[in-house]
This record gives C-alpha cells, structure tokens and sequence, in this order.
C-alpha cells in the first residue's frame, strides 16, 4: 500500500469515519473511497453492500474484480448508570465486539469490583460525554432511572448524530421525562428519536432478559443505519 494511502485510511479512522480501499485485481491499483465520496463512486453498490455489512471482500463489476478493504468504526455504547441491568448488558456487548462504556457519579455503584472488564467514569454525564465525542456510530442508554443523571446525558446525545438513544421507564415514566425535557429546551422532533420504554418488547422480566432486550434493540437500529448510509 502506498504510504499517502495508509496516511489518508489513518486520519479516516482517526476521525470514526467509514472508508474502503479499493484494489483493481488485474493491475493492482489502489485508491481509497471516503465516506461522503460513496454514492458516486463507479462501484457505489457494492461498496454499500460492504459497508452495511462492515467487511472486506471481492466484488466483480463488469468482467473486472475488485477487493474492498473495508474500514468501520467501531461501535461505542455508552451506559449511563452502573445498575444490575448495566451489569448483564455490558459483557453481552464485549461478546459482540460493541464497546461499552459505563457512566455514573455514584461510586458505590460504578466501581472496577462490579464492572471488571468496562471501562468506568464515576462522573457525571455532563462532565464526561463531551470528552467521549459521541457520533453516528455511538449508542447511548440510560439505565440510572434517576432524572438528575439520566436527564443530561439524553439531552448530550440528542445534540448528537448517535444511532441509537435509549431510556428506561415505563411509558408513563416517559411522559414526565419528555415534559422535562421539553422543559429544558430539547424540540419535541429530537425527543421522538428516544426508544423508551427501551428495548425490544419480548416480555423481558429480569435484568439479564432487559439487556437482551435492550442490546437486541441497539443491533437492529445499528443495522436500519447501514442500510440507510452513507
């Protein structure tokens, strides 16, 4: 690979954003698509195909083959609030490659004791998550059930591009958050962008079941993305 090449590939994922390089079989040549460059590329189709799917692989296209490098950021979840579902969800999504993150003042709960394998703020999310950059390739769910944590950290993600926005609660829980939220000056348009009550509805019960529910509801919404981008 050229040197200008990996550089440019570099500074892409540097910056979380998507790119292929593309090598003409036949001769060899390279050259490397950015994200916003995708739709217009001669190869668009199956450089989406690729992307939506997150691999390499060859493609043919008129009688020549190409092989797609493909370059992905890697998928951030950020758990607001160190709770028993936060527990069960957080070594579901290492399984998955996803990398989770997990917010909390309350430093009884957010400790290295109970979340061994996670990185963990014993902040608030105000003070945090403008360090954390969040994107389009970050989820963010707040698990805390508490306003004064919770609240923030929703307001910080809808200001953001992040794929998926999640909150705990019943649906009547929901109705007094969006009036909070309202409140606070978030448009009712950003608002309808929360899942909540968050998850898939199966019937989940436990904790372990909820962050079944909860990471089964991420993954598809992750999904819908890429088939929508770029």
């Amino acid at each position: 690979m050229r040197l200008d090449l990996l550089s440019d590939l570099n500074a892409e994922w540097a910056a979380r954003r998507t790119a292929v390089l593309i090598t003409d079989i036949a001769s060899d040549e390279q050259r490397l698509v950015r994200e916003k460059e995708v739709g217009g590329d001669f190869l668009a189709k199956e450089l989406q195909e690729r992307l939506r799917h997150g691999k390499s692989g060859l493609v043919e296209r008129e009688g020549r083959q190409f092989f797609l490098t493909v370059q992905v950021p890697t998928v951030r979840v950020i758990i607001i609030g160190a709770v028993h579902i936060s527990q069960a969800l957080a070594p579901m999504m290492k399984s998955l490659d996803l990398d989770a993150t997990i917010i909390d003042p309350r430093t009884a709960f957010a400790s290295r004791e109970r979340f061994p394998d996670v990185p963990v703020l014993p902040e608030w999310p105000d003070d945090s998550l403008p360090d954390l950059k969040l994107d389009r390739y970050t989820a963010v769910v707040a698990l805390s059930h508490d306003p004064k944590i919770d609240d923030p950290a929703l307001v910080a993600a809808l200001r953001t591009q992040c794929f998926y926005i999640g909150a705990l609660g019943s649906r009547k829980t929901h109705e007094r958050r969006m009036q909070r939220l309202m409140a606070a000056g978030v448009a009712e348009t950003d608002l309808a962008r929360i899942h909540a009550p968050i998850g898939l509805d199966i019937g989940a019960v436990s904790p372990a079941e909820i962050a079944i529910s909860i990471l089964a509801e991420v993954i598809a919404t992750l999904r819908n993305e890429r088939r929508r981008s770029p």
